[in-house]
């Protein structure tokens, strides 16, 4: 409990460096020579809505948990009720590949820099803007923690705590995948929950077509990365693409897709766990699936 407590008021605290020293700043016409061009209107994509995490953490999450210093049987509740709130990560995830963007083509401006040097900070903005990604997934690992030591009363809320910090993480990971389908016409809003997404191995077989090209669909799998919704299933191929030199950032680029309402599913395909059947228009189109 001290652990969550001081890591809380820690991370606190860097919000707070990251609004008053580069946030607010920007503000600042004394440094208003120095703002890269690049910056000009892109506040709210380098920093997505950073103010809102601060916002909750610092007038809300933080003064909650110091209430549980004494009754750390209380800290599970304590997540539970701001569930809803602890969704603002989503969103931040969601705007990361975005932000980092921006930094990568004015990170190394005077502004920045002299923003860092007035903080007396020995990391760049950039490590900063990481923390609150650091800090969604810390929050399970503490709580997986207090409930090896928690047996007593709490212990309920506190799996569920965790479980709910779970799914969180799940749906910042799977929105983070979502984004990045490219060539797809339709609303992904429209298309209800995502429930899973991955990589597969794909085999097809149409019943109509030429047969030699169905025999060799059905022996060399398509690599193919599957979004399932409540009402689609979308078939994408995965791509590599290297921005500027840096790291590989994965895309997918939308292939076709099935609507569950016509979809039939068999769930062991002779015998082997790892592979399921889908089937669509009465088995007019069939589609082999094996997990990666």
């Amino acid at each position: 409990m001290t652990e969550l407590i001081e890591t809380e008021r820690l991370y606190v605290e860097e919000l707070q460096s990251i609004m008053e020293g580069y946030f607010a700043e920007l503000d600042n016409s004394e440094l208003s020579h120095l703002i890269p061009p690049t910056l000009e209107n892109k506040r709210d994509v380098l920093f997505g809505n950073l103010p809102a995490i601060y916002e909750f953490h610092n007038r809300t999450f933080l003064r909650e948990l110091e209430n549980c210093a004494e009754k750390p049987e209380l800290v599970g509740t304590c997540f539970l009720k701001r569930k809803e709130e602890l969704q603002v990560y989503e969103k931040y995830c969601q705007n990361k590949p975005r932000s980092e963007v921006i930094w990568r083509q004015c990170g190394d401006s005077l502004f920045f820099q002299e923003c860092q040097k007035k903080l007396d900070h020995k990391l760049s903005l950039d490590a900063y803007l990481l923390k609150p990604v650091q800090r969604i997934t810390k929050y399970q690992l503490m709580l997986k923690e207090m409930l090896k030591c928690n047996k007593g009363e709490g212990t309920a809320e506190l799996e569920e705590a965790l479980t709910t910090m779970l799914d969180i993480i799940k749906s910042v990971n799977d929105s983070m995948h979502q984004i990045a389908i490219t060539g797809f016409e339709g609303n992904l809003s429209e298309l209800g929950k995502l429930l899973m997404q991955g990589s597969f191995n794909v085999w097809t077989d149409h019943k109509r077509g030429h047969s030699k090209v169905k025999d060799l669909a059905r022996f060399k799998p398509m690599q193919r990365h599957l979004f399932l919704y409540d009402k689609m299933m979308l078939f994408c191929k995965k791509r590599e693409e290297t921005t500027d030199g840096h790291d590989k950032t994965p895309s997918y680029s939308f292939k076709h897709s099935l609507k569950m309402s016509a979809v039939g599913i068999t769930e062991n395909v002779k015998g082997d766990i790892k592979k399921f059947e889908v089937w669509y228009n009465n088995r007019e189109e069939v589609y082999i699936i094996q997990v990666c």
